[in-house]
């Protein structure tokens, strides 16, 4: 085995890696999870309002 079997095998193995990343994200069964994740950064916490006009209030 050279160096160019090695290099074969590894870009096998990172395409099989890819398109099984690539499946898991757009599997259905994760869609609830995304999307609830999209939506943090418009989630409002009780707390929220001080920490974001900065500063050290205590």
């Amino acid at each position: 085995m050279d160096v160019n079997d090695l290099r074969s095998v590894v870009t096998v193995i990172s395409l099989i890696a890819f398109l099984g990343i690539v499946a898991w994200a757009w599997s259905r069964n994760n869609r609830a999870g995304f999307d609830e994740a999209a939506q943090l950064p418009f989630a409002e916490e009780q707390g929220a309002e001080g920490a974001s006009r900065g500063g050290n209030q205590q």
